[in-house]
């Protein structure tokens, strides 16, 4: 029985989260090589992998519109700061084995995203939203007061995703074309890095293995982002919403699985706070969504 369009988004949905949920093994198969440097080699692997998509579909003068408008540009340039600055924290909070504080910043990431919305574009917040929100400033305060220190990796994944979002409503470009124009912006940079900074091939620190690991990342990249726009166009935004929800818990469970993240004490309070607002947030998406669909049929 084939499957119907929505049931084939749902699948690749939660494809895509089950590729981001376990990258964090990925990395850690890399965590001897420098941060910065994965990160050039994923931003390099990841230019050609998009670029010859485009290529094949004959899009690629897309990508060359957007770099010469300059108000386009400006956006894909800051939009490229925020995604490479994201990908190089969650790089490196696996090379340092702090993969249980990136899951957090991916768990708080939505309401991180509905503040941000809620002071750059005006967007009002609902009484349950505004209640998930404190609830996760208490359970990220519960950790801080708890552990001696803020949960400075979380907050800056959550913050950087959530930055980019904001610029990302700002361009009217698709996903692949979006992402190819940013790793295009910052493919100089990392080749310069590489050719002045980073290591040799067939240096202890880098091997070729090693160096397959690597090229491996731009399909890592890659794929998931063009599962993910395949499922957006077929599957409802609360859907969405709620299966996103597999990466972080994915991520969570390699931490304490594989990797030995310790849960203290105040890790078993402060993330059941995050789960609960998490929770309240997804009632408060979906309420939204069956309202709009009503008045949509109403209307018509």
């Amino acid at each position: 029985m084939p499957l119907t369009p929505g049931a084939k988004g749902v699948l690749a949905l939660i494809v895509t989260c089950t590729i981001w949920g376990l990258s964090s093994l990925y990395y850690h198969l890399l965590a001897h090589v420098p941060s910065l440097e994965v990160l050039c080699y994923r931003t390099l692997w990841s230019l050609i992998f998009f670029a010859g998509l485009l290529a094949v579909q004959g899009r690629l003068g897309e990508v060359r519109a957007a770099l010469t408008n300059r108000r386009t540009l400006v956006v894909i340039v800051a939009s490229a700061v925020m995604i490479s600055l994201n990908w190089f924290g969650f790089i490196h909070s696996i090379s340092i084995g702090n993969a249980l504080e990136a899951s957090l910043g991916y768990y708080i990431f939505p309401l991180v995203a509905v503040v941000m919305g809620a002071v750059v574009f005006k967007e009002r917040l609902s009484r349950l939203q505004i209640a998930a929100v404190l609830l996760a400033a208490l359970a990220v305060l519960v950790l801080t007061v708890g552990l001696g220190v803020a949960p400075w990796i979380a907050l800056f994944l959550a913050g950087t995703f959530g930055a980019y979002g904001v610029l990302k409503k700002g361009l009217d470009l698709g996903g692949v074309v979006s992402v190819t124009a940013e790793v295009t912006v910052l493919a100089p940079f990392a080749l310069l890095w590489l050719i002045f900074q980073g290591t040799e091939v067939g240096r202890h620190t880098i091997d070729w293995s090693d160096m397959a690991l690597l090229a491996l990342s731009g399909l890592l990249t890659g794929l998931p982002l063009i599962l993910f726009s395949f499922a957006a166009r077929r599957v409802r935004l609360s859907t969405v919403g709620l299966v996103q929800y597999l990466n972080p818990t994915l991520q969570f469970a390699c931490a304490v699985l594989f990797f030995g993240n310790p849960l203290t004490l105040w890790h078993g309070i402060a993330f059941p706070m995050i789960w609960a607002a998490l929770a309240l947030y997804s009632g408060s998406s979906i309420s939204a969504d069956r309202a709009a669909r009503r008045r949509a049929r109403a209307a018509a």
